[in-house]
């Protein structure tokens, strides 16, 4: 079914299961009660666990990896996929999950701008008033973070998502299938977990929910979204990380009852009505430009 689909419509599919995937990672994380580098390390470890067994699959099957794996060019995506995930993880200890999710909307803000100046791609004036918007609403919410003594995990988060666009932009830039260098990236996770973890041992209250989010759900989101490189554009791949914007805060309300605060709430509301009017407008726009071909 999905080899009939245009690449848009792949690429659209793809980053929509991918970014469902991870609107499930911070509850599941807090579910799992355990010391962030516990965490970090045996959420890596199931990924890579995954990852190898696909590829063990994919080369009985196939008899090659040549396609599968991305080559040099991976080595730099595989690097800041890991840098996010570290980043990622050591936010969700320092700030609360609406401030983590609502700054890591960031990441088409720092695509477009990469890919403006690596990859000649110049936004449109949609897309630099839509930036404007969203670096306001990112003050409000770090603002917010100073007063609360959340500071530290709010600069994570900003990181965070500048990693994200930097290992977007490449894979867009290499136009190769980044999505095993996206599983493999674990490695530099799980090393500096493990590396903080030897002298005191894993500390996880209920690994069964970490296990299921780094061997099934991180693995799926992991691979759907550095795939969709291929066939989107990397300020369009960025922006269905906004699925855990949208999504991660109201399940960690359901689960934990953590309401956001109100400038919270206010910098997320103007984050997701900017980029929901820019998506709304290139649409618009590119529809006019297919009727006039």
């Amino acid at each position: 079914m999905v080899s009939h689909l245009s690449d848009h419509r792949k690429g659209l599919l793809l980053t929509t299961i991918g970014g469902l995937a991870l609107s499930m990672d911070i509850p599941l994380i807090r579910l799992s009660s355990g010391d962030v580098w516990s965490v970090l390390s045996v959420r890596s470890l199931a990924t890579i666990v995954v990852a190898l067994a696909a590829l063990i699959v994919i080369r009985r099957f196939t008899g090659s990896l040549r396609t599968t794996l991305p080559g040099w060019i991976g080595l730099p995506v595989g690097l800041f996929y890991g840098l996010t995930t570290i980043t990622f993880l050591l936010a969700i200890y320092y700030t609360t999950a609406a401030n983590v999710v609502f700054i890591i909307a960031l990441n088409p803000m720092f695509a477009a701008l990469l890919s403006w100046i690596f990859l000649r791609e110049r936004p449109a004036l949609s897309t630099i008033v839509a930036m404007i918007a969203m670096i306001f609403g990112v003050g409000l919410i770090v603002w917010d973070g100073m007063e609360g003594g959340h500071f530290l995990g709010d600069a994570l988060s900003v990181l965070a998502s500048f990693f994200i666009a930097c290992a977007i932009t490449i894979g867009r830039a290499s136009r190769r299938d980044m999505g095993f260098a996206s599983l493999l990236s674990a490695i530099v996770p799980a090393a500096v977990g493990l590396y903080h973890v030897m002298p005191s041992g894993i500390a996880i209250d209920h690994p069964g929910w970490i296990l299921l989010d780094g061997a099934v759900l991180m693995p799926l989101s992991f691979w759907c979204l550095a795939t969709g490189t291929r066939f989107l554009s990397a300020p369009e791949v960025a922006m269905f990380y906004l699925l855990e914007t949208i999504l991660a805060p109201i399940w960690v309300w359901l689960i934990f009852a953590e309401a956001p605060s109100d400038m919270t709430l206010a910098g997320g509301l103007v984050l997701i009505v900017a980029l929901a009017a820019h998506s709304l407008w290139r649409a618009r726009v590119r529809a006019r430009v297919m009727a006039a071909g």
